[in-house]
């Protein structure tokens, strides 16, 4: 059985099972047992009150066909008792006489009732206890015989009967509890199983549980799990590739700032120290940028849904991003034009605002001046669209399937850059359960866009 995680205040499922199946099985038997009881009680007294009659009868046969002997009835019937003291021979006492209440013949111990009385069974107290008696009358003659049984005598009679039939279910309980805890041990076991296999695991070691031996109610449960442990590989898969690129991004700039001080601290030129301490904040803008792009994305990974979701104008959005970008494009010599339809989506305003600067940076970078980069949100076939495109050279084929991996920035890219920034634009599109897509353009030129498929506006 596993150890309870220390701290756990949680009760054992196990022990919560037994303890239920346990109560009713208690319950159950015990209706059992008093239901059998009083139905093996009511069945031994109307044992005895047939014996009752039978005995009765017998004594009336005898009595009209041996009226003779009577004065030696009482004798030889007395002879005929047993003496041992047994509940199923209880002594049985009579009397015999007449319709008009005359008395022939009575045992020693009979109750003093009358003849006369309607035949039938009725219950009379005879020196303080109770005793059952039967009378009964011959059709064709006035002879009447009683018969009588103390109460007491039935009952402790009785009692033996009905508990007799209950001692078998009271012997067999602790045999069947026994057995039902076996079986609530052994339908667990393969909880336990599980999670020796989940406390046996290094952190290393994230591969899926295996379900083939679960109880059907258990794996929706494992199913979680697994997909919990895959969301968890993935995770720390990024973390450690984030870690690496990291490293090996940040390695170059500060690498150049390290040389450009050293360059600048030996230098007796003023030209030759002022170019390298500006080289010096090159290397710091650009590390900066990595630094921010790689914080971004670290933030964004661990998100499962948006942290501010809400309406989001993306035609006023794209708007004021526009209006903040036009400097950086009026300093490159790129012409910036904007065709902006008032749409709504549910997404998060900030997040909708990196992508449109990611998307217009990398368009301002990477195209030649003069080139006019269009900025544009519209429906197309029932779909919402918010892109950035340009008529600039466009994106070699091969490298268009890798432009969202991670520091991937194209064989024939000479400009500064990340590599981060379409990864970016690719994460925050997930969060927003929109379709990132980039292509070159039949015309000339090159589109980045996000995709809402079959989005009505909020």
């Amino acid at each position: 059985m596993p150890r309870t995680a220390p701290g756990a205040t949680g009760q054992s499922l196990r022990w919560r099972l037994l303890r239920a199946v346990f109560a009713t099985a208690l319950l159950v038997w015990g209706l059992v047992a008093i239901l059998s009881y009083d139905k093996a009680r009511h069945e031994a007294e109307e044992l005895m009150d047939g014996h009752l009659a039978h005995s009765a009868r017998l004594l009336l046969a005898l009595v009209r066909d041996n009226e003779s002997l009577l004065a030696d009835l009482a004798t030889r019937l007395a002879l005929a008792r047993s003496g041992e003291d047994r509940p199923y021979e209880s002594p049985l006492e009579f009397q015999i006489g007449r319709a008009d209440g005359s008395l022939l013949l009575r045992s020693e111990q009979a109750p003093a009732s009358s003849l006369a009385a309607s035949p039938g069974y009725e219950n009379i107290t005879h020196h303080g206890h109770p005793w059952r008696v039967l009378t009964i009358a011959a059709p064709a003659d006035d002879y009447r015989v009683q018969v009588a049984q103390s109460i007491d005598v039935r009952d402790r009679a009785a009692l033996e009967v009905a508990s007799q039939t209950v001692l078998p279910i009271a012997l067999i309980s602790p045999l069947l509890l026994l057995l039902i805890y076996l079986s609530v041990r052994g339908g667990l076991k393969p909880l336990d199983d599980l999670a020796a296999d989940v406390a046996a695991r290094s952190p290393e070691n994230l591969k899926p549980l295996a379900n083939h031996a679960a109880p059907l109610e258990v794996q929706p449960l494992l199913a979680a799990l697994n997909q919990l442990l895959v969301r968890l590989a993935e995770a720390l898969d990024k973390e450690r590739r984030f870690t690496a690129d990291a490293a090996h991004e940040l390695r170059t700039p500060l690498a150049v700032i390290k040389i450009q001080a050293e360059v600048a601290q030996l230098s007796r030129n003023p030209d030759d120290r002022q170019h390298a301490l500006k080289q010096i904040v090159l290397g710091v803008d650009r590390a900066t940028r990595v630094l921010e792009q790689l914080l971004r994305l670290a933030r964004l990974d661990p998100l499962a849904g948006l942290p501010k979701a809400g309406a989001v104008d993306l035609g006023e959005l794209a708007h004021r991003v526009l209006v903040e970008t036009r400097v950086t494009a009026d300093a490159g010599a790129i012409h910036l034009h904007a065709s902006l339809t008032p749409l709504i989506v549910q997404g998060d305003g900030e997040l909708l605002a990196i992508v449109l600067r990611n998307l217009l940076d990398n368009a301002l970078r990477y195209t030649p001046p003069g080139t006019t980069v269009t900025l544009f949100v519209r429906r197309q076939n029932g779909d919402i669209l918010l892109a950035v495109a340009d008529d600039g050279p466009g994106v070699s084929p091969e490298d268009l399937p890798r432009l969202v991996e991670r520091f991937y920035r194209g064989r024939e890219v000479s400009a500064e850059g990340s590599g981060l920034g379409l990864a970016i634009v690719q994460r925050i599109a997930e969060l927003h359960s929109a379709r990132f897509e980039v292509e070159n353009l039949s015309g000339g030129g090159f589109e980045a866009r996000l995709r809402w498929v079959g989005s009505a506006e909020v």
